[in-house]
């Protein structure tokens, strides 16, 4: 049982900004970026991380530096890395999640 409290998400006063899981502090999901266009980068990040996971499989590097792109680029239009989403105006948020967006769409072209 303490184990899964553990693992489990902690609520922080910046709880908005910030989640902690096992006590290593993550940056949340933009809040203010539409549902369908969180949906869309996150479907591209769940492709990225199993890619990355089948590349490392078949000890293929090439594969995997392709795939850890493809997480960076979805992570960043979710707003989990790059500038801080909080620092952003929203028009600057919209134009930097539709802009990854595009870049990984371009991927699958």
């Amino acid at each position: 049982m303490a184990e899964r409290e553990q693992n489990s998400p902690a609520e922080t006063p910046d709880s908005e900004r910030w989640l902690t899981i096992r006590g290593r502090r993550w940056r949340r999901t933009d809040p203010s970026l539409p549902e369908d266009l969180v949906q869309a980068l996150k479907s591209h990040l769940g492709r990225g991380r199993s890619g990355v996971r089948s590349a490392k499989l078949k000890n293929d590097p090439d594969a995997t530096a392709a795939a850890r792109v493809r997480v960076g680029l979805a992570k960043k239009g979710l707003g989990e890395r790059g500038p801080y989403w909080w620092d952003e105006s929203e028009e600057e948020r919209l134009e930097r999640a539709r802009g990854a967006l595009r870049q990984l769409d371009a991927l699958d072209s």
